[in-house]
């Protein structure tokens, strides 16, 4: 296909009204078909026909989890730099993409209340669940390794839930905070907190994805097991990167893809694991380097069984500002 060919089809694929409409809202989220039709208001097999067009034409990724298909605008070339040059001309405020976003906003706050009634509803369990699939113990023994034995002047744990992350780190640090948005959750996080005796760790009412923090403030930032939960995890990635001091460590614990899908259905799981690529993605966007990550396999016997990944990202010495 020539260079003319190309953008004579990226030029018929974005010029027909429902498919700019889909790649305006693919540009800010990943979102399944099931939610484009709850947005757009169309029927699943004409939306996944337009789709399908887009995908083709280069303006679109598709990105299959389980039994639901995602799709996120184009961030690779030449689509990324068609897609920008196309809505520079273009009035983010037109009517269109104006009621467009309403009433995604509408399906994401329905998707985070039933996330956060799930959080409440399991509070009192949530570490026993988090240990059915996998080693714990070994992973913790590995979270200290990788965060190092300091001193911290300052943590943050991003989705603390029962503030396990806390009593493990919190020797060594001064000051130990966690934020969660399920009030319930915070609840039994103090609770465990007292009990433990971690005198120096406490806990907030707060969002991942804008983070209740001032610029440069914690050493090391914890987010264990809350990305498979966002429906837009590379936000909770720059966040961290912007609590961060210069030099400071990231660690990312969670699940590596999977294809249990009950997790979704029955435990409010986003996502079906985290991909290397995909926060390798949101890490570089955040401007933090990223190692390869330390894996942990399910347990031989039981079932199912889930691997568990640990990531550790950097943010360099010499910067001060989050990456664009």
């Amino acid at each position: 296909m020539t260079h003319l060919d190309d953008l004579l089809e990226k030029l018929k694929a974005a010029g027909e009204p429902t498919r700019l409409r889909l790649l305006a809202l693919l540009r800010g989220n990943d979102l399944s078909v099931g939610e484009l039709v709850q947005v757009l208001g169309q029927s699943q097999p004409r939306l996944s026909h337009h789709l399908k067009n887009l995908s083709e034409a280069g303006l679109a990724e598709r990105l299959p989890e389980g039994a639901f298909v995602f799709y996120r605008a184009a961030r690779t070339e030449p689509g990324l730099s068609f897609l920008d040059h196309l809505f520079s001309q273009i009035s983010h405020d037109a009517p269109e993409f104006q009621a467009d976003r309403d009433k995604l906003r509408e399906v994401i706050q329905a998707r985070a209340e039933s996330a956060a009634a799930y959080f409440s509803s399991i509070a009192e369990t949530w570490d026993s669940l988090r240990a059915l699939h996998f080693p714990n113990e070994a992973i913790e023994d590995t979270l200290l390794e990788l965060a190092g034995p300091g001193p911290y002047r300052r943590i943050v744990d991003f989705g603390t839930g029962t503030g396990r992350m806390l009593m493990l780190l919190s020797g060594r640090a001064k000051e130990a905070e966690g934020i969660d948005f399920s009030h319930r959750m915070l609840t039994v996080a103090r609770a465990n907190l007292e009990q433990a005796g971690v005198s120096n760790g406490r806990v907030r009412f707060g969002d991942v994805t804008a983070a209740p923090f001032e610029d440069a403030s914690a050493d090391l930032v914890i987010v264990h097991q809350v990305l498979h939960y966002l429906d837009t995890p590379g936000d909770a990635i720059a966040e961290a990167a912007r609590v961060l001091v210069p030099g400071g460590a990231l660690l990312v614990i969670d699940f590596a893809p999977h294809d249990l899908e009950f997790l979704r259905a029955e435990h409010g799981h986003r996502r079906l694991g985290v991909r290397h690529d995909a926060l390798a993605e949101w890490a570089q966007a955040a401007g933090l380097k990223l190692d390869p990550p330390r894996s942990f396999d399910p347990p031989q016997q039981g079932a199912p069984g889930l691997t568990v990944n640990i990531w550790r990202a950097t943010k360099p010495a010499a910067s001060n500002a989050r990456a664009a």
